[in-house]
């Protein structure tokens, strides 16, 4: 029995590396939706002539069922395994984004897009609850930080894909795309990423209910969702914004050159997985609040940048923050969680894309006042208030 066992042990080794790249390159592809139809807006105005308020709906439907999602799928994880889970998203995810492909209605675009967000919910509270299931500990916070860089990438690159896409094709085949995306990557981690043992057959809507109470009944987690709710609504809002500020005077640029100024921010993208080796230096906190600074100076910088430089500068620095404060802020709600991570987990993914689906709206109402440094302003003042925030959290 003992040779046995001791010839079975090295088939049972798991490669933490390769995992950790495999739940990067999901995190890209399946968050990059949220993204792509940023720097569709003007097109779907235009084909479905409809304002671009309306069309901004395409965006918004998508992040509120992607949140509505979350606590749907998080408990489901717990119930079914967390790789089962994820595979079904991934398969409903590529059926639902062909089917997207051929659609020629506005509001069958809008509701398909919620489906869209509903299945690609799958993915993250599962994914996080994954890692903290199958990691050693030593490995967490690396794996959070390459996730987490998989998130904010997805950011340019779901509207970097879908700009050239549109400028050289027509929209529905940013869609097609990644319908083949999303089938390659269902068969990849079907086949390849291991399978988490930690299930719960037992948990019932009680539990959930009496966890849930526990979770909104302790300030820190409050503290941690009112910044988390700020992220992605100053993110989608400012590039929401950002595409019209430099099309109009007096910067006039083509679309090629906005898509380079949206590209450009990748730069500071970097800094997400080197997460986890700043927090170890100057920790967790005031690895947030760093974050939180950078981009509230980036942002405020947006509105009164003298030239195009310096707009492609603050921009970076922007972003390098909210690529700080992704893994810094997952980091932290992960660690309070304690017994009830998953669901703390997947409350903080809805109220991340409920900023979501608030910040085109928010962006675009911000837009009528002609005037972009108020527009600017009140993004990095949201995040302001987040940074006050952040004082008040106890660990």
């Amino acid at each position: 029995m003992y040779q046995v066992a001791t010839k079975t042990k090295p088939q049972v080794k798991t490669n933490y590396g390769f995992i950790t790249g495999m739940l990067f390159w999901c995190a890209l592809i399946v968050v990059s939706s949220v993204y792509v139809t940023t720097p569709l807006i003007i097109p779907f105005s235009s084909e479905f002539q409809v304002t671009h308020s309306i069309a901004a709906w395409t965006s918004s439907s998508f992040s509120l069922f992607y949140g509505i999602g979350f606590l749907f799928f998080g408990p489901l994880a717990d119930r079914y395994g967390r790789k089962q889970i994820i595979v079904f998203g991934l398969l409903a995810l590529t059926v639902t984004t062909f089917i997207i492909g051929f659609i020629h209605s506005f509001y069958g675009l809008v509701i398909l897009r919620g489906v869209q967000g509903f299945v690609a919910a799958t993915f993250a509270p599962t994914a996080l609850a994954y890692v903290f299931d199958i990691f050693p500990k030593k490995q967490i916070v690396t794996a959070v930080g390459f996730i987490s860089f998989g998130y904010v990438t997805a950011g340019i690159f779901g509207q970097v894909i879908a700009d050239v896409i549109n400028q050289t094709f027509e929209w529905q085949f940013v869609f097609i795309l990644f319908g083949f995306f999303y089938l390659l990557t269902f068969v990849a981690v079907q086949f390849i990423l291991p399978s988490s043992e930690n299930r719960n057959t037992t948990n019932g809507l009680y539990d959930y209910l009496k966890q849930a109470k526990i979770i909104f009944s302790q300030s820190n987690f409050l503290f941690c969702y009112t910044i988390t709710i700020f992220l992605l609504l100053t993110f989608i809002g400012m590039y929401t914004v950002l595409g019209s500020y430099l099309g109009n005077a007096p910067f006039d640029l083509s679309e090629k050159g906005i898509l380079f100024v949206r590209a450009a921010g990748i730069i500071g993208m970097v800094l997400s997985p080197l997460t986890g080796m700043i927090v170890h230096k100057i920790g967790l906190m005031t690895t947030l609040r760093l974050g939180l600074l950078m981009a509230i100076i980036g942002l405020f910088s947006l509105g009164i940048a003298p030239n195009l430089f310096w707009i492609v500068f603050v921009s970076i620095i922007y972003v390098g923050g909210i690529s700080m404060i992704f893994p810094a802020i997952m980091m932290l709600v992960g660690e309070l969680g304690g017994k009830q991570r998953a669901l703390a987990n997947s409350f903080y993914a809805f109220i991340l894309f409920i900023g979501a689906m608030l910040g085109p709206i928010v962006g675009i109402a911000l837009m009528t006042t002609g005037n972009y440094i108020i527009t600017f302003s009140v993004f990095a003042f949201l995040l302001v208030i987040g940074f006050v925030v952040s004082f008040l959290i106890k660990r």
